[in-house]
């Protein structure tokens, strides 16, 4: 029980102090966990802990991050996306095999182990992937989806690959081992089978899944719910999960797999959104510790005997796999940023390797020298990973985001009203402006949106508004009113800080992503400051008190109270900001924020009694 308890400690401890440092540097989360594994791998070793065991458990963050990825994709968007799984997911797997096969004999390997090396590492990390890209809100993107895609199609590939694994044996390599082991290592009941018995086997376990999901569920949580105890529902959830999961173990197939297509058949489900807040807590603390897994489990001692053999094949993995998806990805139609971050996603191998490579072993594919080799060799790029999104964050999307493939329009007018950026804001300023007979100019970079606009009559330059040429060019000297609705919050500050400091004279009406940036933008100089959330939120409290029983009158008032509280407040704390360091670790800031509730609160619950005497 202590042995536990000292683990549980180092692995919790070390993520905690980790992931928020990477997170703080703009190294993601995930780089954070597999930093924090290799921190702590010479302690687990000190420990004797076995961390490949570890991290079969811990695998089962994957399924359930693939169980939530298919609550949110509906059977008819799945439809929708069979080009993508086709064209993008079937040509990478199958191109990237050949291509890193045909290293492997250049390498000099037999043709069984080529081959082998080059399914193994085909397939890409749907664990760093899908995490990374929804932290970065990507998922949903061009690129993201056609990443998604690719790593569904490499789910489904396992099968195929654990099939063909026995056939590529060679009998100098020949030991014991693998008979009736599933894909990840507990029991398969198809292994004794003949292959079509197998195959029929595991479509009608895909079957019942899909049959579970649609008669069995959503009776099981209707009379779960009727007892009304939270416990049980995430009891149930689990109950699901690791059910399907145990199925799919079974008839020697992918339990991530099993689990993404119940999630799918769950996805019109009455209690997708309760399954999905049930099972997120787990999927992240047992992702995080799958990462932590993999990062303790890299054998640096090993490493360094061989550190040649391993930065080779990464390279080439890395590379080959890039050349892969950029070919693959621009014959699709992905272009600029989507055909960069599809291509920087995918290059790393994949955590079905570790299971891949462990099952080749023991069917006398690789010897075991060559298995060690590629075991850092997928730890090393999925390390690199990270690293290619930062790289696809800092330079390339900023890169193209400035150029989009094309020059800045020549701006030939000349108006007192500049507004930068055309999107959600900026376009419904530009039209109230335009019908009180205001002149604007409009710069905006996102080309598409462009396209779209001018389609409807809207006039818009395509530029980056935080060139000064470009301002100038505007003729920023000569212009009243400066609006900076643009969505990025560093390009907002870069353009406020520009602005307020070259001319004094000029008003800027800038965008504030949230209440810290407000006071972020105060301390640049900004004086006209507008919350991009505050006043659609001010008109949901609004009718908040209406559904309460106040009239419109009264809710206005109300409304109207709170937002005089809250502008003036804002004034006097940011007074105390600061842009040396966050501003939750302020002092002054924070004990100011703390005097002004306990002065205000009463005077504001006061105002609010008052208006409720009134009467409807």
């Amino acid at each position: 029980m202590t042995g536990f308890l000292i683990l549980a400690f180092l692995i919790l401890v070390a993520g905690v102090i980790a992931v928020p440092l990477a997170s703080r540097f703009g190294l993601g989360s995930v780089l954070g966990y597999l930093l924090a594994g290799m921190a702590i791998s010479p302690l687990l070793g000190a420990l004797n802990v076995d961390v490949e065991a570890l991290q079969v458990f811990a695998e089962f963050g994957v399924v359930m991050m693939l169980f939530i990825v298919g609550l949110e994709l509906e059977p008819k968007r799945l439809w929708e996306m069979r080009g993508k799984l086709l064209g993008l997911g079937g040509g990478q797997v199958l191109l990237t095999t050949l291509a890193i096969t045909g290293i492997a004999l250049i390498d000099s390997n037999p043709w069984q182990t080529a081959l082998a090396i080059g399914m193994v590492l085909a397939l890409s990390s749907t664990a760093i992937i899908v995490q990374t890209l929804t932290e970065k809100n990507l998922l949903r993107s061009e690129g993201g989806e056609a990443s998604f895609s690719v790593l569904l199609v490499q789910d489904v590939a396992v099968i195929p690959i654990l099939a063909l694994l026995p056939l590529l044996a060679m009998p100098e390599l020949y030991g014991a081992g693998g008979h009736g082991e599933g894909a990840h290592g507990g029991i398969d009941l198809t292994a004794s089978m003949s292959g079509w018995l197998a195959a029929l086997s595991r479509i009608g376990a895909v079957a019942a899944v899909v049959a579970i999901g649609i008669y069995a569920i959503r009776p099981l949580f209707r009379y779960i719910a009727a007892a009304n105890l939270r416990e049980l529902f995430t009891a149930a959830a689990l109950v699901v999960v690791i059910g399907i999961a145990l199925l799919m173990s079974l008839v020697g197939l992918s339990p991530a797999l099993g689990a993404f297509v119940a999630g799918v058949v769950l996805a019109t489900s009455e209690y997708r959104h309760e399954l999905e807040s049930d099972i997120n807590p787990f999927k992240g603390l047992l992702l995080g510790l799958f990462f932590i897994t993999v990062g303790a489990g890299i054998d640096f001692a090993l490493a360094s005997e061989m550190w040649g053999s391993v930065l080779f094949w990464a390279a080439v993995t890395i590379a080959a796999k890039f050349a892969v998806l950029i070919a693959v990805g621009w014959l699709y139609g992905l272009r600029r940023q989507a055909l960069w971050l599809f291509s920087l996603s995918l290059p790393q191998a994949g955590e079905f390797a570790f299971v891949l490579i462990a099952f080749a072993v023991a069917n006398a594919v690789f010897p075991g020298g060559l298995a060690d080799l590629l075991l850092l060799v997928v730890a090393l790029t999925m390390l690199a990973t990270p690293l290619l999104f930062i790289l696809y964050d800092k330079v390339i999307a900023h890169a193209l985001c400035e150029s989009e493939g094309r020059d800045a329009d020549t701006i030939e007018e000349e108006n007192p009203v500049i507004i930068a950026g055309r999107g959600r804001m900026g376009g419904i300023v530009d039209r109230m402006l335009q019908a009180a007979g205001f002149s604007t100019t409009v710069i905006d970079y996102d080309s598409k949106q462009l396209e779209i606009v001018r389609k409807f009559g809207f006039r818009t330059y395509f530029g980056d508004a935080t060139r000064p040429d470009l301002l100038h060019s505007a003729g920023i000297e000569k212009a009243k009113l400066l609006v900076v609705a643009l969505d990025e919050r560093e390009q907002i500050d870069k353009l406020v800080q520009y602005a307020v400091k070259n001319f004094p004279d000029l008003h800027v009406t800038a965008r504030a992503i949230d209440r810290n940036h407000v006071y972020e933008l105060w301390a640049y100089g900004c004086r006209d400051i507008i919350r991009e959330t505050y006043d659609s939120s001010l008109r949901i409290g609004r009718s908040a008190f209406e559904a309460l029983g106040m009239d419109r009158q009264q809710a206005q008032a109300a409304a109207d109270a709170f937002e005089e509280m809250d502008r003036r407040s804002m004034r006097e704390v940011a007074d105390h900001y600061r842009l040396d360091i966050p501003y939750h670790e302020n002092e002054a800031l924070i004990a100011k924020v703390k005097e002004l509730r306990e002065e205000w609160d009463p005077v504001l619950r006061e105002q609010m009694e008052e208006i409720l005497k009134r009467g409807p």
